[in-house]
């Protein structure tokens, strides 16, 4: 069976339970700097964004 191709731009984690318990009226997108051991957690799945948060600044 034939591989899928990577893309470069992929959604990596999502947060679920902010779209079930919350009315999102607007989507942004943004880019992180992320350090060696967080790159390998999400690599392997183990991505959580339970209690996160973002402060938008200068929009």
């Amino acid at each position: 069976m034939a591989k899928k191709p990577k893309t470069d731009s992929a959604t990596v984690a999502r947060n679920r339970k902010a779209w079930h318990d919350y009315f999102i009226e607007e989507e942004f997108e943004a880019g992180i700097a992320l350090q060696g051991w967080e790159v390998k957690c999400l690599r392997e799945g183990r991505a959580q964004l339970k209690e996160s948060y973002v402060v938008v600044r200068n929009w």
